[in-house]
């Protein structure tokens, strides 16, 4: 997986309460607020959040494994439905990435999670290609279960992905085949599925490949949950760092996402190749909401607040600091959610004329805006006394 920003450094403020720190002559003014308390409100902001991607999960996998045992199209467009609302509580976990946390760490699950981009014929048939992929090769993988499959991830290439969501993705809609002007996503038939009188080859290797990976997603989210709550390893280790080296940490994950890892690995890319095989959820045309999502992540760590949790945060300690950047971040911000959300809807549509055409050139502005976004994060992170290079 991609380690964008890594090896930023942090030159640290010295204290802990913006009340007991010289402030610029634009200061807010105004109580004090302690870092360390948002840094408990952000530990809790990543426990609910996912908490609520581990329950989306059980609810998908509950899904599945009612599909796999009595494939019919109801069942399969209810499997699909549950993979994108799962997709919507998971989207914004994504500002815990890149942030030293226990997602993305040498011990982290994130490739088991949302790797991406995937070659699809190394999990079933593609175009032209019947015969491809672990589900299609009985004789090289006679067993299909989540131990096989967790070590087949990424074991040839880092396109050689084997789970998580998008192999989920990729299960349930197949090959997006369509022109984007279709605005239609993948059309894989649920009689995949059917053991007797179905379509495709090996349709009990490929309901239980799709199980085991509903198996994983939820043991992997369990995990992170577990590291998040209240006791949990991950989440002493976070709250007993010195203050600003912890708000470094969160600091890295937010920047890292909005002005690198989504505005040019999941949308510059796209646009300029002008591929949908480039988006983020290319299967099933949700790459719109992937956008959305991991933006707004960003948004609920800066404002510290997500679901009923609403705490003391960095947008807070930026007020405090320096009036003139939370004014300049809120506009940005503002900006931002503005031009992501004027992105035609299904993103392969939107790029298929690449940056210089009409829909291609609203792509490119929103990714400009995240990263303006992303420097104004930057700058209230700098009155903080905190660089980022």
């Amino acid at each position: 997986m991609k380690n964008i920003l890594s090896g930023l450094l942090i030159v640290s403020a010295g204290c802990v309460s913006l009340f007991s720190c010289s402030g610029d002559s634009d200061n807010g003014g105004g109580a004090s607020i302690s870092k360390q308390d948002v840094l408990k409100n952000y530990a809790n902001i990543a426990y609910e959040n996912y908490k609520k991607a581990y329950d989306d999960a059980v609810v998908l996998e509950t899904a599945i494994t009612t599909f796999t045992a009595n494939p019919s199209q109801v069942n399969f467009d209810d499997a699909k439905s549950k993979w994108k609302i799962a997709r919507e509580s998971y989207g914004t976990t994504e500002a815990f990435r890149f942030a030293d946390g226990p997602i993305d760490n040498a011990e982290g699950p994130e490739g088991l999670l949302n790797a991406w981009p995937l070659d699809e014929n190394y999990i079933d048939y593609v175009n032209l290609a019947p015969n491809a992929g672990i589900i299609n090769n009985p004789g090289l993988y006679p067993t299909i279960d989540k131990a096989v499959l967790e070590g087949l991830n990424e074991q040839q290439d880092d396109k050689s992905i084997s789970v998580g969501y998008h192999a989920i993705e990729f299960l349930l809609w197949g090959q997006d085949l369509t022109a984007p002007s279709a605005n239609l996503p993948g059309q894989r038939p649920y009689t995949d599925y059917l053991t007797s009188g179905g379509t495709a080859a090996n349709q009990a290797r490929r309901a239980a490949y799709l199980n085991a990976c509903a198996d994983l997603l939820t043991d992997n989210l369990a995990y992170l949950v577990d590291q998040w709550k209240v006791g949990g390893t991950y989440r002493n280790t976070f709250l007993a760092m010195p203050v600003d080296d912890a708000l470094k940490n969160v600091y890295l994950g937010i920047v890292t996402l909005i002005t690198a890892e989504l505005p040019d690995e999941r949308m510059h890319t796209a646009l300029v190749n002008m591929d949908q095989e480039d988006e983020h959820s290319c299967f099933s045309d949700n790459t719109h909401r992937d956008i959305a999502l991991n933006l707004q992540g960003v948004i609920n760590i800066y404002r510290g607040n997500y679901g009923a949790v609403n705490g003391p945060s960095l947008e807070d300690l930026v007020r405090l600091k320096s009036n003139s950047v939370y004014q300049n971040t809120e506009i940005s911000l503002d900006e931002a959610v503005f031009k992501v959300d004027e992105i035609l809807i299904p993103f392969d549509m939107a790029i298929s004329g690449g940056p210089n055409s009409t829909e291609g050139a609203k792509v490119a502005a929103a990714r400009l805006q995240l990263k303006d976004f992303g420097a104004n994060l930057l700058a209230g992170a700098t009155k903080l006394g905190i660089t980022v290079n």
